[in-house]
């Protein structure tokens, strides 16, 4: 006996509503550019909790900063790649509608002779309208990026933003802050590294500094040694050097209680290093712990490989392999003063504490007395 077929079928079936997500509304969006030494990178992102969604982004190599150290202006080439970048972040604007925004550039804007020119020049061939800030709100930035890495546990914070043309480092006292605030007492600093009258535990800024080396100033100081390990070694102690105005530098610091956050794509090549990644993946990098000794071991590695097997290896990349030595002996620097069983890396910065400054000013993050 032939089975009864069952009731409706080979009618046709009712139409799917669509599960692609609604465009964002523009009137929720936000962006942060960051014109960098060494890059440009942009976000456009829509507040959602205590933290936020990114929407869209960008990020390319311009070395607008190439051939500062020698000139002291910023060349024509470096300036057409830096244009055509900031050409491609207006289109990403424009098309999502964005109103709210800051864009901003650092060190290499704030050395060149020929800045305002080269201001001028960004406006008129893309209606964008760059912003040069000062060191201070750039390493305020990228401190407050970097809130939600802070340990309750930690009583010493150090925090290290390497970028293309300087590195702010800024040391943070949160002895007196409880410790379930620690975080949002460093997310509070977006007004300032000394805020009055907060009815909130404060964040004690103990001192800061902005040192004008980063991975390609510092890279372009030793271009003549031809040795890559004495190269290495010049960089490193150079860079110790210019640490001798900063406070805490000839202070010996205990283990126990004491974090140091690192942002810049050097902090993050090395992690990626470390974790053997044939590719990026920012889920498993960011927030990731290692110690001075972990950070050591990868360093050595890139010595051992010299410039050609650097140049080769899939965990540096491209667009890193040039950058990687003059940013490893930042790093090197730092930990020979500060040894620490806690480095956090942080795959964020500047452009994730414009985001956080703009949306807290806004009081649209949930949960977040800022």
């Amino acid at each position: 006996m032939a089975p009864k077929r069952p009731r409706g079928a080979g009618a046709f079936p009712k139409p799917v509503e669509s599960s692609a997500p609604k465009p964002p509304d523009p009137a929720e969006l936000y962006a942060a550019l960051d014109l960098g030494t060494n890059s440009c990178r942009m976000l456009i992102a829509q507040p959602k909790g205590s933290q936020f969604h990114v929407v869209d982004s960008f990020s390319k190599s311009v070395q607008l900063g190439a051939g500062l150290e020698s000139t002291g202006k910023l060349s024509r080439a470096s300036m057409g790649r830096t244009v055509q970048a900031l050409r491609i972040c207006q289109q990403k604007l424009k098309r999502h509608k964005v109103k709210r925004m800051r864009l901003v550039a650092t060190e290499a804007c704030r050395r060149a002779s020929n800045a305002q020119e080269f201001i001028k020049k960004v406006h008129r061939e893309t209606g964008l309208r760059l912003e040069i800030i000062e060191p201070e709100e750039e390493a305020r930035l990228a401190v407050i990026s970097c809130a939600p890495l802070v340990s309750t546990k930690t009583e010493q914070l150090l925090v290290v933003d390497i970028g293309g043309g300087s590195t702010e480092l800024v040391w943070i006292d949160l002895c007196s802050v409880p410790r379930r605030d620690r975080p949002r007492a460093i997310m509070r600093l977006h007004q300032g590294f000394h805020p009055q009258n907060t009815p909130f535990p404060a964040a004690k800024v103990v001192d800061w500094i902005s040192v004008p080396l980063g991975v390609a100033t510092l890279r372009d100081q030793f271009h003549d040694v031809d040795d890559d390990a004495a190269r290495f070694a010049l960089m490193s102690w150079f860079f110790e050097e210019n640490l001798s105005e900063f406070s805490p530098y000839a202070e010996e610091q205990c283990k126990e209680g004491f974090q140091i956050v690192g942002t810049s794509g050097t902090v993050t090549t090395v992690a990626a290093s470390h974790l053997g990644l044939k590719r990026y993946d920012r889920t498993k990098v960011d927030g990731l712990r290692m110690t001075s000794e972990q950070i050591d071991k990868v360093i050595r590695g890139y010595l051992n490989l010299g410039p050609t097997g650097r140049r080769r290896d899939p965990r540096i990349g491209q667009d890193r392999h040039a950058l990687i030595m003059s940013g490893s002996a930042i790093l090197q620097a730092l930990l020979r003063c500060w040894p620490t069983d806690r480095l956090s890396v942080a795959d964020r910065g500047l452009r994730e504490g414009l985001l956080y400054a703009q949306m807290s000013a806004d009081g649209v993050l949930e949960d977040a007395p800022y």
